[in-house]
């Protein structure tokens, strides 16, 4: 019996932007995960391996709170005006959060610095997802989530590997620097990209009328 596997790689083109965008944040933030717990006890005056649980911790609850009414604040505008600005914020607002952590000294530093960490993904996650969701491949679901998983993953496997490696050679300042550089890069890529989202601005404008507003292009049935 021979079985036949046919990978279609091809998706949309705002899938394709909004995976590459994910790569570059979710992908950069990677590099921080394995030298986090190290860069606090070493670098951050009075920290412990207790403070690091408590820090973990408050980035969880923020996350988690703040996503719901931020999700439900957005389905409830219509269009996708404020999924776009909503997902540019929080990508410039993780990239201070990242350069901020290359001057934590302190406590109170570190702790409000998390905060705005989880803060951006309170932000991130329901932003991203909507936009996302609302441009899937038609009969490419599954596909289009797991490419961008696996881009991720892969992205941040390398990232987890080099980090170390990075922070060992040029210091944990250099690692925190590269991943803002990288998160506000993804912020520019999508905030310089609306056509992605919206048409361009053409007979409208040209005959003087208001410009289109970023329209929602939820799939007929979604949710059916």
């Amino acid at each position: 019996m021979k079985i036949k596997i046919d990978i279609n790689i091809k998706v949309n083109r705002i899938i394709k932007y909004l995976v590459i965008s994910d790569l570059l944040f979710l992908g950069s933030w990677s590099m921080i995960s394995p030298i986090f717990p190290i860069f606090v006890i070493e670098k951050v005056e009075g920290a412990s391996v207790v403070i690091v649980g408590m820090v973990a911790a408050l980035y969880w609850i923020v996350k988690s709170l703040l996503q719901i009414p931020v999700a439900n604040y957005l389905d409830k505008k219509e269009g996708e005006k404020d999924d776009f600005y909503a997902l540019v914020i929080a990508l410039a607002l993780a990239a201070f959060a990242s350069f901020s952590f290359a001057m934590v000294k302190n406590l109170w530093q570190l702790f409000f610095t998390q905060f705005l960490y989880a803060v951006a993904m309170g932000l991130y996650i329901p932003s991203w997802t909507a936009i996302f969701s609302r441009h899937l491949d038609e009969k490419k679901v599954s596909f289009d989530w797991s490419l961008d998983s696996t881009v991720v993953g892969i992205t941040s496997f390398f990232a987890a590997i080099s980090s170390g490696v990075l922070a060992n050679w040029l210091g944990f300042p250099f690692v925190f620097f590269t991943v803002g550089a990288l998160s506000l890069l993804s912020a520019l890529f999508i905030f310089f990209t609306p056509n992605l989202i919206v048409p361009p601005k053409i007979a409208a404008v040209a005959k003087g009328e208001s410009s289109p507003e970023m329209r929602d292009h939820t799939p007929a049935g979604l949710g059916r």
